[in-house]
């Protein structure tokens, strides 16, 4: 058991402390190059967020410095160093301000407005965005800490995904989309907190030697504020985790019951809404009025999956509209008129593949019949089209005809076969099988 132990000792690696403290302090400074390279960095993320190219943005990831100063947060509580903890926060409502500043700018001068999904992907926090920043704080102070750092920081920098809340920040300031905004900065929060946090631990896990001030009033102090300062930031990273679990946990079982009791006959369930912060379910039926006493027992049946303190709304038809002033009536209908749409296309394609299956079981009997009554022989038959894959003629499909006969049917008899098999279906290509 010691022998296995020994594998996840870490003390033999350690580097020495003024080591650590100088690579972190390099990466807290934002002036001069670090400060170019984070609005460079800005602008490539940024570009890549425009146009949605998920490979540009690993790449600004890859080129920003932002995590030096959030790290430096975390390693100046954890050994009571106030000067770094002073410089780290410093730098980072700098580096912070000015990655916000450049990316507003770009978005403000972008002609691109739209909202794709790399944009969108960064408005939503969830329990995932806290595990990856907390995990991904530990492989960075533990990397950075360790003698054996490897690659291990341009990885963290794309995993905790730093940049592109705040270049999702800019955007929604720029387009004035509130919404967007507080969303991306809220995840950007998340992950510098959690990233802090999982600094501060290991670093007093590593048992790093303590800083005390000559005058012990003052130490005393300055062991005040660096733990008010901890408890700052592990308050809100508790909420937020807390939050985050709540959310998640609603949403899970919301998506249950709505897969498990919301299927009414004669109506169709057009589009779901799940609020989470609103605790609230809004559901919107096609088809026949639904009855009140159907909708209750709907709600009954809530308490089963956690949700008895939850409102659950159902809106029928175009019914629903009348809620809205008439300058958004049109927006409403058309979204409503869109899902419909979409739900006949889909049962039209479902209709169409269960009427062609039907129409090849009806012509394969029939063919077998019409084989059976010349070839009496013939015992089963399987007719089939079928897809040649990895065929680069250009003649993909064919038809597959097997056939289980008792005794021998000669050459010129399969040719024959062959030859009437072409006529009766059609098909040019024809693939007989006798066994």
């Amino acid at each position: 058991m010691n022998k296995l132990f020994k594998y996840f000792e870490l003390d033999s690696e350690k580097e020495e402390l003024q080591t650590v403290i100088k690579s972190i302090e390099n990466g807290v400074e934002f002036r001069g190059t670090n400060l170019w390279i984070l609005i460079f960095a800005i602008f490539v993320a940024s570009f890549g967020l425009n146009v949605n190219s998920a490979a540009v943005i690993i790449g600004a990831m890859l080129i920003s410095p932002l995590m030096g100063p959030i790290m430096g947060i975390g390693f100046g509580i954890g050994i009571n160093d106030i000067s770094l903890l002073r410089k780290s926060l410093a730098n980072y409502f700098i580096a912070g301000g000015v990655a916000l500043a450049t990316s507003t700018f770009f978005f403000f001068l972008s002609p691109l407005n739209e909202a794709h999904s790399e944009i969108l992907a960064r408005t939503s926090p969830t329990i995932y965005d806290v595990l990856i920043a907390l995990f991904g704080g530990f492989a960075g102070i533990v990397a950075t800490s360790s003698k054996q750092k490897g690659n291990v920081i341009p990885g963290v920098a794309i995993a905790t995904a730093l940049m592109p809340p705040l270049c999702t920040a800019g955007y929604g300031l720029a387009t004035l989309q509130w919404e967007y905004f507080f969303g991306a900065f809220y995840l950007f929060i998340i992950n510098s907190v959690f990233i802090a946090l999982a600094t501060f631990i290991i670093v007093r896990l590593f048992h790093f030697p303590y800083k005390h001030l000559l005058n012990r009033k003052t130490d005393i102090m300055a062991q005040r504020i660096a733990w008010l300062v901890a408890l700052i930031t592990l308050l809100p990273s508790i909420y937020f985790g807390y939050d985050m679990v709540r959310q998640n946990r609603f949403i899970k079982n919301a998506n249950h019951f709505i897969t498990e009791e919301t299927h009414l006959p004669n109506d169709y369930l057009l589009n779901k809404k799940i609020d989470a912060k609103a605790r609230k379910i809004t559901l919107v039926y096609g088809g026949n009025v639904i009855k009140p006493e159907v909708i209750k027992q709907m709600q009954s049946k809530m308490i089963k999956y956690d949700l008895d303190s939850i409102s659950l709304e159902v809106k029928q038809g175009f019914a629903y509209l009348s809620e809205f002033g008439h300058d958004k009536e049109n927006e409403q209908q058309k979204e409503f008129t869109r899902a419909l749409v979409a739900k006949d296309e889909q049962i039209n394609i479902l209709t169409e593949q269960l009427n062609s299956a039907k129409r090849q079981d009806s012509i394969s009997t029939q063919i077998f019949a019409e084989i059976k009554s010349q070839y009496p022989e013939v015992k089963n038959a399987i007719v089939q089209y079928a897809q040649i894959l990895g065929d680069s003629s250009g003649n993909h499909k064919i038809a597959l005809i097997w056939l289980h006969v008792s005794g021998k049917i000669s050459m010129r008899e399969r040719l024959k076969l062959e030859n009437w098999l072409s006529v009766r279906l059609n098909e040019v290509n024809i693939k007989l099988i006798i066994e």
